[in-house]
């Protein structure tokens, strides 16, 4: 089942990609709709699930929140694994968002599995934090290489490509994390919690900034209305 939901989330970044090749215009003028909409998804899962969830299991919690933060920084800006939402970006090559993006996309692996070892509500909801953080990046990647002028044919298979790491980094989480003591599984609940914070409040919201449409900043609180909405849904 984790595999299925693995899967599920890995189809963001190709339905992103497709967006960019068939609405090109549509989807740059709203891309930050979506970006803040993550964001408030990824914040209210960490603070509202993630952490609590980790203090149950381990009272370290905190630490190992602050290990994946810095974790997350350390590979964002000197591994450089993460595309830049500018198309004037000039750090990346296409080698070095293949090999980036597919590192990112073993650790949201990572992270539904994780997700899965603590209970299923939390598992599904890790799902769409990453589903949801996804399908901006599948946005924005596909939208800087079509501006450099790779071919149609050339994004979708890089998106293809990238995309199927996600279920193999469940697969490798599965094969970790099963029977994992519990107090191991609190600490990557807290490292789980550390990279969606620095991701929505470093990677995310900071786009959001370049709209100038109000709405852009309602969806944030869109987002965690829809997780509170969800969890109290898949909760009974």
């Amino acid at each position: 089942m984790e595999i299925v939901y693995s899967l599920i989330a890995a189809s963001a970044a190709m339905v992103g990609a497709l967006i960019i090749l068939t609405f090109h215009k549509w989807s740059e003028r709203n891309s930050f709709l979506i970006i803040n909409f993550a964001a408030g998804v990824m914040l209210t899962l960490a603070f509202a699930h993630l952490i609590p969830e980790g203090f149950e299991l381990n009272s370290n919690t905190m630490f190992y929140v602050l290990t994946g933060f810095l974790f997350m920084f350390f590979l964002q800006f000197i591994v450089l694994f993460h595309p830049c939402h500018d198309h004037e970006c000039h750090t990346h090559t296409h080698v070095a968002s293949v090999v980036g993006l597919s590192l990112h996309s073993i650790i949201d692996g990572l992270m539904i599995a994780i997700g899965f070892e603590a209970n299923a509500e939390l598992g599904i909801l890790t799902t769409l934090a990453i589903l949801l953080h996804k399908l901006p990046d599948g946005i924005t990647i596909s939208g800087i290489l079509l501006h450099k002028g790779s071919s149609k044919k050339k994004i979708f298979l890089f998106s293809l490509l990238t995309a199927l790491f996600t279920p193999l980094g469940t697969i490798l989480g599965l094969c970790l994390f099963k029977g994992m003591p519990l107090h191991m599984v609190g600490a990557f609940l807290g490292i789980t919690a550390g990279s969606f914070i620095f991701l929505s409040a470093s990677d995310l919201i900071p786009e959001t900034h370049k709209s100038k449409d109000k709405i852009t900043s309602v969806m944030l609180f869109a987002g965690v209305f829809v997780v509170l909405a969800v969890e109290r849904i898949i909760g009974h």
